[in-house]
């Protein structure tokens, strides 16, 4: 009968260690087909003159209601077992796959179908495909050298053609017969790949070989002799199923521990800017200077060119008339364009404070996924990684209202796209998106995207130096992707850039001097930052950079020895090499043309001095190339804080997870300090502007915007962006000829004086000149009114205007105004 026992050793105690081969069959109501299965795997494999030395063969059972199990559990052989879970009903294919290959513990594991439909004498043309270098090697119906013998109905074979041609196209390029039930594993990333499956059904197969695919393991299609074999359990609705599972594999349903990964980023977002998330209109974040008026001017002036249908990428309404190129400017129109609707509609500081907050939490995201995509599994330690990624001490710092240094979600999705065109697979498409990619970038944030292309290029050249072979292989296409990636992105950044580089209001580059901060000393790498909740030192911190929103070092030296210890403990690992190179160089270059020697008064030339001069680079603040260390001093803690988890040893692990929550500690972040926001005056939320500015005409503030005090971009905003003003903050060229870059536009006489007495609280003494100086200025600003809001010196300022215009101003609805029209 099909069920007699296979000749074997008596049963005994079963085997607990590894053995060279694992076969695992999964099985529903075989009883009459498993029987003479099993003898011949066990005759094959006896009979093989011990090559595969010990074995094992494990029948993974899908809650049979015949006698299937019994076939099993009668036999003598303890190298043949039986895994099923008692109850689990008939729940498919894949989850019995699942079930056995977790049981497995052969070097090898082959996973073959209970009807010998493929001999397991193929077994030895698999065998030396994973001799060859591969991951795993499919058994194939559809490569030369496959036979076929007995053939399906003619239904199935079209059924399995059209499903091959589905799987092709939408998930497995390349491989042109995935369901073949035979296929060789190595152990070890077989029980990983089908431990983080999820399909039940014959998807299981597609969706295994696709984490091969993605892990970069590679897997070998082998021909096989096949042959159809009658009582198949396929239905008619299991066609549907299958489609179903290929639309999940295509939109997979994350996992529980991916979502919980994602929602605790967007709690430690909201806890970082819990001091204005609820009330952002009313409430001001006082460590950014006069940036959150600047972003928020710059999402409100965005979103009113685009409900007017005018050119976004300009604007007069502040630096009149000169105006502002908005392109010049950082505005990340990626984002301040399609969040045209929700700025219209609830504000820019609403915009402003999501932006911040969502930007923070899907930047963590990102970072999470590649770590998990390209170097862990386990999650804990890709969460580890990302929040070091996201929330680094000069990450918080920035987020303090700079936005296009906090909302980076796209640069872990570049790497990782470019990481797959090493591969040299779908090189085309992947270099399309990888474009595409770079292109929206481009409008999130330009600075960002030049560091992080440093950033990629100091890990390739480590890369490279570590694994020559690699790099020889990647090259090629790697340089391709990259040329047809500038091929798709260039023509949808060119018009934008050449208005940025040439349109008007452009500048050449902004020189940001040598005071303290632009550069990097090693103090600002070793201190740690002043939002340290427990470590912080706002005094060493001052000093140390140019301001609270240019911290753009401070990661303490607990981290620095731990990421040493990291890379000593794992020097092993090409990776590790070339990320503690990457960091280790990207925090060079942010010390500046001349790196100071601590404790020895003396400079030595640094490599940023080659850099220094070049387009691009001359703009660039050089202390925030510490940006780029925060990504790569994440993965090296993601590798280690995942070699912890799989230590033998407790005391192992405990020292290790001491090491790291100290040297993390100090980096835990207060949240951002804020305040209640100046009240803006009655004069601009009742409307009452109109009266005194008419149109082609400006409001000129006393004194005028400027980047120390931009509270009229404020009142702007708050006004509906319905007047313009000259002054204001943002980045345009020096004038008369001179295309360099500063902050703000230059002083005319006016603009000068009244901010020398908002400062020094003297009044000058006004002459006709001055007058006469007063005049032209007002008239090249198309002046309608001047006016004063309360604020320190304000009698002083008041006494100027009224000697500069030769008569008194009027308190009108909580501002003093000056009518230009009056005597005219």
């Amino acid at each position: 009968m099909s069920g007699a026992q296979a000749p074997g050793p008596p049963r005994t105690a079963r085997h607990t260690g590894p053995v060279a081969l694992s076969v695992v069959i999964p099985a529903y109501n075989e009883e009459r087909r498993l029987g003479p299965t099993l003898d011949a795997v066990t005759r094959h494999l006896d009979g093989e003159g011990g090559r595969w030395g010990s074995w094992e063969v494990l029948v993974a059972d899908d809650g049979s209601t015949d006698a299937t199990r019994e076939l099993v559990t009668v036999r003598r052989d303890p190298r043949i077992r039986l895994v099923a879970g008692p109850g689990t009903g008939n729940r498919g294919k894949g989850h019995a796959l699942r079930n056995g290959v977790a049981a497995s513990r052969g070097h090898h594991v082959l996973v073959m179908d209970a009807d010998l439909a493929t001999p397991v004498e193929e077994l030895e043309h698999l065998e030396k495909a994973l001799a060859d270098g591969h991951a795993a090697a499919i058994g194939s119906r559809a490569v030369p050298g496959a036979t076929l013998g007995d053939r399906q109905h003619r239904i199935r074979e079209l059924l399995g053609t059209a499903g091959s041609v589905l799987i092709r196209r939408t998930t497995l390029r390349g491989t042109r017969d995935t369901q073949c039930g035979f296929k060789l594993f190595e152990g070890d990333r077989a029980r990983t790949a089908f431990a983080a499956s999820r399909l039940n059904g014959w998807a299981i197969d597609v969706e295994v070989l696709r984490h091969f695919q993605r892990a970069g393991w590679p897997v070998a299609e082998v021909p096989v002799h096949w042959s159809h074999r009658p009582g198949s359990k396929v239905r008619p609705a299991d066609y549907l199923r299958f489609l179903r599972d290929l639309v999940r594999l295509r939109i997979p349903v994350p996992r529980a521990a991916d979502v919980v990964a994602v929602l605790l980023f967007l709690a430690m977002a909201a806890a970082l800017h819990s001091g204005h998330l609820l009330d952002p209109a009313h409430r001001y974040l006082t460590d950014s200077l006069q940036d959150q008026n600047q972003w928020e001017w710059f999402f409100a002036v965005t979103a009113d060119n685009v409900a007017h249908l005018r050119n976004p990428l300009f604007t007069d309404l502040q630096g009149f008339p000169g105006g502002v190129n908005l392109m010049a400017n950082t505005t990340m129109p990626g984002l301040s364009v399609p969040l045209t609707p929700l700025t219209l509609l609830l504000g820019p500081a609403v915009t402003l404070t999501l932006v911040l907050t969502l930007g923070t939490a899907a930047t963590a995201a990102a970072w999470y996924r590649l770590i998990v995509k390209r170097l862990v599994r386990q999650r804990a330690a890709a969460f580890a990684g990302a929040a070091l990624a996201a929330f680094a001490p000069p990450l918080v710092s920035h987020a303090n209202a700079h936005p296009n240094f906090v909302v980076l979600f796209m640069i872990p999705a570049i790497i990782e796209r470019a990481l797959r065109l090493t591969t040299g697979e779908r090189v085309t498409r992947d270099a399309v998106v990888l474009g595409l990619m770079t292109a929206y970038q481009v409008f999130l944030g330009e600075e960002p995207l030049l560091l992080a292309a440093v950033g990629m290029l100091l890990f390739a050249v480590a890369y490279g130096a570590v694994r020559p072979d690699v790099a020889r292989r990647a090259a090629r296409p790697l340089l391709t992707g990259v040329a047809i990636a500038a091929a798709v992105c260039l023509p949808l950044v060119l018009y934008p850039l050449a208005w940025q580089f040439s349109g008007p209001q452009s500048y050449t580059g902004i020189d940001h001097g040598t005071a303290p901060g632009v550069a990097n000393s090693v103090r600002a790498l070793l201190s740690f930052a002043e939002r340290s909740l427990i470590a912080g030192d706002a005094r060493r911190a001052d000093a140390l950079s140019l301001n609270p929103t240019e911290q753009n070092a401070f990661y303490g030296w607990p981290l620095v020895l731990l990421a040493l210890a990291i890379t000593v403990g794992l020097w092993r690992r090409p990776a590790v090499r070339a990320l503690a190179f990457t960091a280790a160089g990207a925090a060079v270059l942010s010390l500046g043309s001349r790196i100071a020697l601590p404790l020895t008064g003396t400079s030595v030339p640094g490599p940023w001095a080659a850099l220094a001069a070049l387009p691009l680079f001359e703009s660039v603040i050089e202390s925030r190339f510490a940006l780029v260390c925060a990504p790569p001093l994440g993965m090296l803690l993601a590798l280690a804080v995942d070699r912890l988890a799989r230590a033998r040893r407790l005391g192992t692990q405990y020292a290790g997870v001491l090491a790291v929550c100290l040297a993390l500690l100090p980096l835990v972040p207060a949240p951002l300090k804020s305040g209640p926001r100046a009240e803006v005056p009655a004069f601009f939320t009742e409307g009452t502007w109109k009266t005194y500015v008419r149109d082609g005409e400006t409001l000129v503030p006393v004194p005028l915007a400027d980047p120390q005090d931009a509270e009229a971009l404020h009142w702007q905003t708050v006004s509906g962006l319905g007047f313009r003003m000259p002054g204001g903050y943002f980045n345009g060229p020096q004038g008369d000829g001179d295309r360099t870059g500063v902050y703000g536009v230059p002083l005319r006489f006016t603009a000068s004086l009244l901010r020398d007495v908002r400062y020094t609280g003297v009044v000058p003494v006004v002459d006709a000149r001055a007058r006469a100086a007063a005049r032209e200025d007002l008239a090249h600003w198309r002046a309608g009114a001047l006016v004063l809001a309360p604020q320190p010196h304000a009698d002083r300022l008041r006494e100027t205007v009224d000697e500069l215009v030769g008569r008194p101003g009027r308190r009108v609805a909580g501002v003093w105004v000056w009518d230009l029209h009056e005597g005219s």
